[in-house]
């Protein structure tokens, strides 16, 4: 069991650093809010059930308060992401810039 939610808990950490990678490898600000919410959410939700497996079989008994967690990470990823682009989609409006890619591409 121990092995199992090693396994989830190192998983979700690479996704998790995935995302930050995005986070600096891509080009402009709507390619960059991308990887880290994808990262985020599925990282975040593959150590919440590595630590749920682990304290469940250190306590003997089924222990689910970290869903908790998960559900917070799973409703508030995606709206901070859609609140950050709608911002920085009106800020290029007002500017009269087109919020396409970036100038690299």
């Amino acid at each position: 069991m121990s092995t199992i939610a090693a396994v989830l808990i190192l998983a979700g950490a690479v996704l998790a650093f995935a995302g930050s990678l995005g986070l600096v490898r891509l080009g402009s600000f709507y390619e960059r809010v991308h990887a880290p919410t994808l990262g985020a959410t599925l990282g975040t939700g593959l150590v919440v059930t590595g630590s749920m497996l682990h304290f469940s079989a250190a306590a003997g008994a089924v222990l689910l308060h970290e869903l908790l967690i998960g559900a917070f990470m799973v409703v508030s990823t995606p709206v901070t992401y859609m609140l950050l682009v709608r911002a920085a989609m009106w800020r290029d409006d007002l500017r009269g810039r087109d919020p396409g890619p970036g100038p690299e591409d």
